[in-house]
């Protein structure tokens, strides 16, 4: 996973679509996703830290860029 789209599409396969208007929402609602799965193990160690890296950078700016 190298972009927020893989990220989408990776979601999609456990059948997590989302969509709400505001990318920071949307951002932190994959997050909590992502972590979820990886508490049920349904994720392994390597995807869910990609995949929590590269949110956490998106979420910083997208905040940064609101300022």
């Amino acid at each position: 996973m190298k972009t927020i789209y893989d990220i989408q599409q990776f979601l999609k396969r456990f059948g997590f679509f989302v969509y709400l208007g505001d990318r920071v929402a949307e951002y932190e609602l994959m997050e909590a996703e992502i972590r979820e799965l990886y508490q049920m193990q349904m994720i392994d160690i390597k995807d869910y830290q990609t995949a929590i890296l590269l949110l956490r950078h998106h979420i910083t700016l997208e905040k940064k860029q609101k300022k």
